[in-house]
C-alpha cells in the first residue's frame, strides 16, 4: 500500500510514499487543487475554465482544458482517481493524504480541546494543525483559484493560530507568546481578537502602559478606517488593564524544577519534572495480563527467547489472520518479560477504531509524556520527535509494544535503537519491509488446542462431558482464539447451556457471525477492520469471489476468468487481499492456489450485496 499525500497549504504537490512527483504548469496545478478542494464533488467545464482563464476563456478552451487533465493524470497515474462525470470531472481523495482535510480536523479537534478547558491538549493540538502549512497556501496557482479560495483557507489559519495562542496564554505562556502577538498585529490590525491577547500578555508581564498603547492604536484604526469604535470583547479587556483586575491564566504550567532520580535497582532513570504527572514514575503502560492463554506455548517460547536474548536490539513482528490472537500473545510475552526491561515498558494501539492508522506523531507524544518530556517540551515535527524518543532510550533496557500495526510507515518512527531495548510488533500484515525484524506466524488451533482454550475458560469437566460437542464448536470457530473465546465466555455466563446447544446455535451458516459477537468481542467486526484496509477494486474481487464455494481453492487464472480481468491484475488484487490475511494462500506445485477460511468466507458473502455487481468493476473515467 503506497502512501499518496496531496498538498495545497504551500505550493500545490502530490507525493508517493515521499517522492514529489512533477505536476508542470500553474493551470495543472490548478485543476488539480480545485477538484481536490471540491470535496469529491463535481467541478463543471466551465468553472474550470473561470479558475484557468478568468471570465475570457480562450475559443479553444474545452480541448485545451481537455490536454490540462490528461497531463495530469499522466503524471499522477495511477494516484490520481480522476474521472469524468457529466459535464464536468470529479475527483476522490478520500483514500489518501490531504493536508487541508488534515488541517481542518486537528483544528476542529483543538477547538474542541479548549472549549472543554484541556488548554495543554488544544495547544500542542492546534499547534500541529498550523505546522502543516508551508507556505502561502495555493502559492503557485493562477490567481483566479487564488482570489476565489485563498480567503478561506487564510481564515481559517488565523483562526487557529488565534484559538492555539488562547490556550497558550490559559497555560500562563505569555511571555512567550508577546513577540509573535506583536507581529500578528501588525499584519492584522483590524483582528480584534489578536488585539485583546497582545493587551491581555503584555498586562500579564506587568506591562500595563504598553498594553494601553496597544489599544489606543487600535481604536484609531478602526475610527480612521471603518468609522467604529472597538467591540465589547477588546473593551473588556481594556477596562479590566485600566482597573488592574484582568484575571490570570486559567490553568497556569506548574514551576518546572528538574530532579535527578535514581530507577529501580540503582539504574539511572529519567530527569522528571516537579509537578508533572509522570514525574519519578517509569512507564508500565501495558494492558491486563491475560492468563487463561492456551495452545501457543511454542510461539510464546520463541516470542519470550527473542526479548530477552542479549545482543544488538531488534524488533520481533508477530502475525496472523483477523482474531488468532496476536495481541493476546503480545501481552502476556510482554508481562511474563517485564522483570528483563528495568526501565519500563510502553505500549500503545496503532490501529484506530475503524481500522485505520493512527498517526504516529501522536504515538511519540504519548512516549515522550511518559519518559518525562514535559506537553510544552514536545517537537512539533515527527523527525524530532522519533530523535528525542531513541535519545530518552538510548542506554536503557526498556520494551516497546507496537499492538495493530496497520502498515510499516507508522513503525519506523516507534522502532529503537541500541543493545537494551526490543520492540514488539503485531499486525496482520507481516511489515517484511521493515528492516531486520523476525518474524513469528500465528496460525488457527488445532482442534487439541482448541478445547483447551474452550475448558479454561468455560470448565474443564464440560468440556470433558461432551468432546465431541467441543469439537463441533472449535470447527465452527475456524480454531481462531477469538472466536472461540467469545463461546467460551457465552458458556460460562450460560452454564445451563450444554455445549452441543451452543454448537448448533453456530450450525446454521447465515447466523454464525452473529453468534461469534459479545461485548466487545467480535468477530465481524474484526474482519470489517481488515476488509476496510483493503482498496476499492479489491474489495470488490473480495466479494465477487466469494460466488464460489467457500471451501474451494483456486488459481489467479481462474479468479481473472470470473472477474473478466487480466491475469496479472487478478493476481496482484489477490496478493493485497491475502497481504491483510483475508485469504489463505495455499502451494500446490509449482503454482499458488487461494482459499478464504470459512468464516471469512461468510463475511465475504455478507458484502456482496454492498457494492456494483459482477459486469461493474470499480475504475476511474475517461476525459
Amino acid at each position: 500500500m503506497r502512501q499518496v499525500e496531496f498538498g495545497i497549504l504551500g505550493p500545490v504537490e502530490v507525493r508517493v510514499d515521499g517522492l514529489l512527483l512533477p505536476v508542470d504548469g500553474a493551470k495543472q496545478r490548478t485543476v488539480l487543487a480545485a477538484l481536490l478542494l471540491s470535496g469529491g464533488r463535481v467541478v463543471s467545464d466551465d468553472r474550470l475554465s473561470e479558475l484557468l482563464w478568468g471570465r475570457n476563456p480562450p475559443v479553444t478552451m474545452t480541448a485545451q482544458l481537455y490536454t490540462h487533465i490528461s497531463r495530469l493524470r499522466k503524471r499522477c497515474a495511477p494516484w490520481l482517481q480522476l474521472a469524468r462525470r457529466g459535464p464536468g470531472y470529479a475527483m476522490d481523495p478520500s483514500w489518501a493524504r490531504f493536508d487541508w482535510e488534515e488541517f481542518q480536523r486537528l483544528a476542529e479537534q483543538g477547538r474542541g480541546e479548549l472549549a472543554d478547558g484541556r488548554y495543554a491538549d488544544a495547544a500542542e493540538r492546534l499547534h500541529t494543525a498550523l505546522a502543516l502549512w508551508r507556505g502561502p497556501a495555493l502559492s503557485d496557482v493562477t490567481g483566479f483559484l487564488e482570489e476565489t479560495e485563498l480567503p478561506r483557507l487564510e481564515e481559517a489559519r488565523i483562526s487557529a493560530v488565534e484559538h492555539r495562542i488562547e490556550a497558550e496564554l490559559a497555560l500562563g505562556r505569555h511571555a512567550r507568546s508577546v513577540p509573535e502577538l506583536t507581529r500578528l498585529v501588525a499584519e492584522h490590525p483590524l483582528r480584534e481578537g489578536l488585539r485583546g491577547q497582545l493587551m491581555t500578555a503584555l498586562y500579564r508581564c506587568d506591562r500595563r502602559a504598553d498594553a494601553l498603547a496597544v489599544y489606543e492604536r487600535g481604536r484609531r484604526v478602526l475610527r480612521d478606517e471603518l468609522g467604529m469604535d472597538p467591540g465589547a470583547g477588546l473593551r473588556h479587556v481594556h477596562h479590566g488593564v485600566l482597573r488592574g483586575d484582568l484575571p490570570g491564566p486559567a490553568a497556569p504550567e506548574p514551576v518546572r524544577v528538574r530532579l535527578h532520580k535514581a530507577g529501580r535497582a540503582g539504574v539511572p532513570g529519567p530527569e522528571p519534572m516537579a509537578g508533572d504527572i509522570w514525574a519519578g514514575l517509569m512507564p508500565a503502560m501495558l494492558p491486563t495480563d491475560i492468563a487463561d492463554l492456551s495452545g501457543r506455548a511454542e510461539q510464546l517460547a520463541v516470542v519470550s527467547d527473542g526479548l530477552r536474548a542479549p545482543g544488538r536490539g531488534g524488533a520481533t513482528v508477530l502475525t496472523g489472520a483477523p482474531g488468532t490472537g496476536t495481541s493476546a500473545l503480545a501481552v502476556h510475552a510482554a508481562h511474563r518479560c517485564r522483570a528483563d526491561f528495568p526501565h519500563g515498558q510502553l505500549y500503545a494501539d496503532l490501529r484506530e477504531e475503524d481500522g485505520g492508522p493512527k498517526d504516529p506523531l501522536d504515538v511519540l507524544g504519548w512516549f515522550l509524556r511518559a519518559l518525562g518530556v514535559g506537553h510544552h517540551d514536545l517537537p512539533a515535527a515527527l523527525d524530532e520527535r522519533a530523535q528525542l524518543y531513541r535519545s530518552r532510550l538510548a542506554g536503557r533496557r526498556a520494551l516497546v509494544v507496537l499492538d495493530n500495526a496497520v502498515e510499516d510507515r507508522q513503525v519506523r518512527p516507534l522502532l529503537v535503537n541500541g543493545d537494551g531495548c526490543r520492540t514488539l510488533i503485531t499486525g496482520h500484515s507481516s511489515l517484511a519491509s521493515v528492516e531486520g525484524v523476525r518474524l513469528v506466524r500465528l496460525d488457527p488451533l488445532d482442534a487439541a488446542e482448541g478445547r483447551l482454550l474452550l475448558a479454561a475458560l468455560a470448565g474443564p469437566g464440560r468440556v470433558a462431558a461432551e468432546p465431541d460437542a467441543a469439537d463441533r464448536i472449535v470447527a465452527r470457530c475456524d480454531g481462531l482464539p477469538l472466536a472461540l473465546r467469545i463461546c467460551a465466555a457465552r458458556l460460562a455466563a450460560y452454564p445451563q447451556w450444554r455445549l452441543a446447544h451452543l454448537a448448533d446455535r453456530l450450525a446454521p451458516a447465515e447466523r454464525r457471525l452473529g453468534e461469534l459477537s459479545l461485548g466487545s468481542l467480535d468477530v465481524r467486526a474484526t474482519l470489517s477492520r481488515c476488509h476496510a484496509r483493503l482498496a476499492p477494486t479489491a474489495r470488490y474481487a473480495f466479494r465477487m469471489l466469494a460466488y464460489r464455494d467457500g471451501g474451494a481453492a483456486f488459481t489467479a487464472r481462474q479468479a481473472a476468468v470470473e472477474l473478466r480481468w487480466p491475469e496479472g491484475r487478478a493476481e496482484d488484487v489477490l496478493e493485497s487481499i491475502s497481504e491483510v490475511r483475508l485469504l489463505d494462500i495455499i502451494a500446490d506445485g509449482d503454482q499458488l492456489r487461494y482459499r478464504y477460511r470459512p468464516l471469512v468466507w461468510l463475511f465475504a458473502r455478507e458484502q456482496r450485496g454492498r457494492g456494483p455487481g459482477p459486469q461493474s468493476p470499480p475504475g476511474g473515467g475517461t476525459g
